[in-house]
This record gives structure tokens, sequence and C-alpha cells, in this order.
């Protein structure tokens, strides 16, 4: 459920390429998955109920706690990952991301204007902290006793992340340029619809950026990983999932069309009780095309980006490769949100166990090199990365 649960796999093993040419065969590391449902509700409901008392302050704690018990169940080659986050240092994050979000809203209050500016700081401090937020992540999480680490420069983050702020900075542009909300000029329209649309055109481009820059530099010691998909793959993904999206949307309209056609044919929709029934199931078609898009599309977007990510990260020594597949996930995610519905929200942690099993244990790691090898060749540079994560002042995580 949690993005958070698959970032813990980044682990950019590798080793000698002399090595790699003879072996024989490759060596595949498994995933497994541990957790239990019962389990993870006993640790949900402690942190909701304490999050409730102390007005959201134990948030840090209670992530700690998650990530530890979704990371400690999440064995490779039957070791499991561990987390090793600070909740204090984690704390730190989220009240300035919280005084960030809370300046851009009391700006927005003021003026259009006021808004725009708050945006823009937010917008050049945003990059520096998902940076420090990759870094904080990573170096806290080990496997076999040698922790992670995140490459990626200061410098990435911000060619990675700015494209990302520019539509939004155009759409307060425009806001701001309007003197009178109530009564926009005639341009305003067209430019806004205009906007939003480019918008959803470079989405997938956005993404891609964003995605390259994690997937290129996870690390363990000296040892990082690269990225080989391509903008062109996430433009495919992103027009088959608007194809999966008018689908869904047209069998729930269509459904909603049969029934008022069947009941006029019964003579069933006429006078006033006949309009009542009529507005009632024009309702339950927008709310049926909605919860279409809930059920199907984002299982659709999930299992194609996990598989086209995950499959393209590596290194010459090792690579992953994701085989999740969209029909599973997707009815999985029609039993949860039944389940979920059914019990009043009680079925969550069962509903998140359940989803990060499947997610996780459809990748494997694939690696010509044995695993005690890699452990030996790695462990006489590992506390160069520690050390550098470590010693990095903005390491803090910042809920990404």
């Amino acid at each position: 459920m949690n993005d958070s649960v698959s970032s813990g796999l980044g682990m950019p093993l590798a080793a000698g390429a002399q090595e790699l040419e003879h072996a024989q065969q490759p060596y595949h590391l498994r995933i497994k998955f541990t957790g239990s449902g019962s389990e993870y509700f006993r640790i949900w409901i402690v942190n909701l109920l304490l999050m409730l008392l102390t007005l959201g302050i134990y948030y840090p704690w209670a992530k700690v706690r998650r990530l530890r018990y979704f990371y400690g169940n999440t064995l490779v080659d039957d070791a499991p990952l561990d987390f090793h986050g600070n909740p204090l240092r984690m704390l730190k994050g989220y009240l300035l991301v919280a005084l960030l979000l809370g300046l851009y809203s009391v700006a927005g209050h003021f003026s259009a204007m006021a808004g725009l500016l708050a945006f823009v700081i937010v917008m050049a401090i945003w990059p520096a902290l998902l940076k420090s937020s990759m870094q904080f992540r990573l170096a806290n999480t080990s496997w076999r006793g040698l922790r992670f680490g995140f490459k990626g420069s200061l410098a990435d983050a911000y060619q990675a992340m700015l494209p990302m702020f520019v539509p939004s900075l155009l759409i307060l542009g425009a806001l701001a340029g309007v003197a009178d909300p109530e009564k926009p000029p005639p341009w305003y329209g067209p430019t806004f619809l205009a906007l939003v649309l480019l918008s959803l055109a470079v989405t997938p481009w956005l993404l891609w950026k964003l995605k390259a820059f994690q997937h290129k530099h996870y690390a363990l010691a000296s040892l990082q990983t690269s990225f080989q998909a391509t903008v062109g793959s996430f433009y495919a993904v992103f027009f088959k999932t608007l194809g999966v999206l008018l689908l869904a949307v047209l069998l729930s309209s269509g459904l909603g069309m049969a029934f008022l056609f069947a009941l006029k044919s019964n003579g069933q929709l006429a006078g006033l009780a006949g309009r009542a029934v009529t507005a009632v199931v024009a309702v339950l078609a927008m709310l049926g095309g909605v919860l279409a898009m809930l059920v199907v599309a984002k299982p659709y977007v999930i299992s194609r980006m996990q598989n086209l990510v995950w499959t393209r990260t590596g290194n010459a020594s090792l690579r992953f490769l994701s085989e999740l597949r969209f029909k599973r996930l997707l009815w999985l995610t029609l039993k949860n949100w039944l389940l979920v519905i059914l019990t009043l929200g009680l079925y969550w942690p069962f509903a998140a166990v359940a989803i990060a099993r499947l997610r996780l244990e459809a990748v494997t790691v694939k690696t010509r090199i044995s695993p005690d090898t890699l452990v030996q060749q790695i462990q006489g540079v590992e506390g160069e990365a520690a050390g550098d994560a470590a010693g990095d002042l903005f390491g803090l995580d910042i809920g990404l």
C-alpha cells in the first residue's frame, strides 16, 4: 500500500566483471514476505490510537514501527531487511514540511500573488528535501548487516524535480494575473484549460525524470545502479492506462443507461418519481465511474509501472525482474475494498499486508555471483557509504 515498502527493494549489489564472465549460471534471489495481517493489526491499532492521543506528534514513531515490521518481514535470499531510522530526526523533517505547507496555505488566503510567492519558496527547497529524504531512507536500510546508500547529488535533484513544478507555477501565475476572480477576463478559460492539458501531456516525462533520479543512484558502498527505462515506455503505460480508464468508465455508464432503458421500457419512469429514479441512477453511475478509476485503473498503473521500473534497474552484474500480474492485483484490490467497507476500515492492515506480499514476491533479484561473495567483497568498503550518509546534516525523512 505504501510506496516506502517497495522502495526498500532498491539493493544495487554488484561484483567484479571477471567473476561474472566465468560464472556458469545465475543466482535467483527470491523475495519473500512473511508478515501477517493479525500481527500488523496490533501495530496499526496502537499507532492509530497514540497518534490520536498526541494529535499526530507520534506519527514518526508510528512510521518507524511500521517500516521495521514490513522491512523485517521482507526476506531477500532468506535474509531480512532492517530499518534503523531515528524517530526524532524524522520528526524534524515532518515539522519542516508542515511549516512549508502552512506557509503556502496562509499566503494563499491573502492574495493569489502571495500564494505564488510562497509556492516558489517551496519549489526552491523541495528538491533538496527529496534528496535528503532518499539519503536518510537508504542509509537506514540494511541487508545482512550492510547499509545501503543514495548517491544522487543536489544538482541531480533539482534537474529532476524543478520541471515538475513548472505546470503548477504556470497555473498559479495565470490565477495571480486575474484581478477579480469572480469576473475573469475572456482569455482566462482557454488559457487555464490549455495549461491543464499541457500538465497532463508532460506527466509521463516528469514521472520518468523522477524515477530516473531515484533508480540511477541506489548504492551499496561504492557500487551503484543504472536505470534503462526510456521516456517512451512511460508514455506507453500512460496511454494504455487512459484506455483502461475509458473502458471502465464506459462500462459503468453503460450499465446505468441499460438499467434506465429497462425501467423506461416497463413504463416505470413516468412523472416525478421517474425523474427521481433517473437522478439517482445518474449519481450512482458517476460514483461507479469514480470507483472504476480507483479499483481498475490504479492496479493497472501500479502493476505496469512496477514491472517497468524495477526490471530496468540494475547494473552489469545484477538485475531485478518484476512480474506483477494486473489480474491478480485487480482481484486482490476488489477483495480489499469490499472487506474494508464491510468492516468499517478495520480490514485495512490486513489489506496492506496482502498487497505488500503480492508486490514484493513478484520481484526476483538475478545475479551471476554468489550472495556470500557479494557480501565479502562489499564489507571492506561498507563503512564509507554509511559514514557519508550519517554525516549528512540534512539526512532527514520527510515521508515521501
